[in-house]
């Protein structure tokens, strides 16, 4: 979610990225307030799951203007807020999704601390051993490993079509983005992604992968993501739509 107003550029020397607070709609959230010497407006962004705000500004932009800029919006981001899923935590009793089927957590205490995957008369079950008090981080371990698992071979599978080879193959927890790919050829993922379908999974790695050739997303990007992808302007939607529930499940 991005709102924003143009103005003029000035090219004062680039300063550190600005890290404040901002409350709205009865929250105190994180704001980041960074320069872009390419910016020609302010941008807000509210973070996947509404767990944060960021600004990007362009150079030497004053501070009281980025409080001004928030004041006139407040109603915008009280709106956007109100529609941002609950976060719900990750416990024994909820389902969640893997691959986009919901599975049943169910806590089995006494096993050192694994999770298996079953399936009973209530469906598909993640079972967690262990102590309750890291179920969550056995859940996320969980995922983390179907992600490394699943997402490498698709790599393979994608770079090997396009003829370009990946440098490195990371897993992260960002809230503001599902991948990325850097100049000299590393991808990151969201071992999130794992909730989504698997369609969706394999869009994610080929728009990531496509970057390795076009380093944009003009035609010509999306022509190759396409091609890798035939789904893409479905999983794309999808994404889009449901991806801040995903961004929101807590797993702390």
């Amino acid at each position: 979610m991005s709102f924003g107003f143009f103005r003029s550029l000035s090219k004062p020397a680039p300063q550190p990225v600005e890290l404040r607070e901002h409350q709205v709609a009865g929250r105190t959230l994180p704001l980041r307030v960074v320069e872009n010497e390419r910016a020609r407006r302010l941008t807000l962004r509210i973070d996947a799951g509404g767990q944060g705000l960021r600004i990007t500004v362009p150079p030497g932009l004053k501070l009281g203007e980025v409080e001004k800029f928030l004041i006139r919006h407040q109603g915008w981001l009280e709106q956007r807020l109100a529609k941002v899923p609950d976060r719900p935590q990750v416990r024994p009793g909820i389902r969640i999704p893997v691959r986009g089927v919901p599975h049943l957590i169910v806590h089995e205490p006494g096993k050192r601390g694994t999770v298996e995957v079953s399936r009973d008369v209530s469906g598909p079950t993640l079972i967690v051993h262990g102590d309750r008090l890291h179920l969550p981080r056995r859940v996320a371990d969980f995922l983390k490993r179907e992600a490394r698992r699943e997402i490498e071979a698709l790599v393979a599978k994608h770079t090997q079509a396009v003829g370009r080879k990946a440098k490195a193959v990371r897993f992260k927890d960002t809230s503001s983005r599902w991948g990325s790919c850097t100049t000299d050829g590393n991808l990151s993922f969201s071992w999130r992604i794992m909730m989504a379908p698997q369609p969706v999974i394999n869009y994610l790695v080929a728009h990531e992968v496509a970057h390795l050739k076009e380093m944009n997303h003009g035609p010509k990007f999306w022509k190759l993501c396409t091609e890798l992808c035939p789904d893409t302007d479905r999983c794309k939607a999808w994404l889009k739509r449901n991806g801040g529930a995903l961004q929101a499940i807590a797993f702390e």
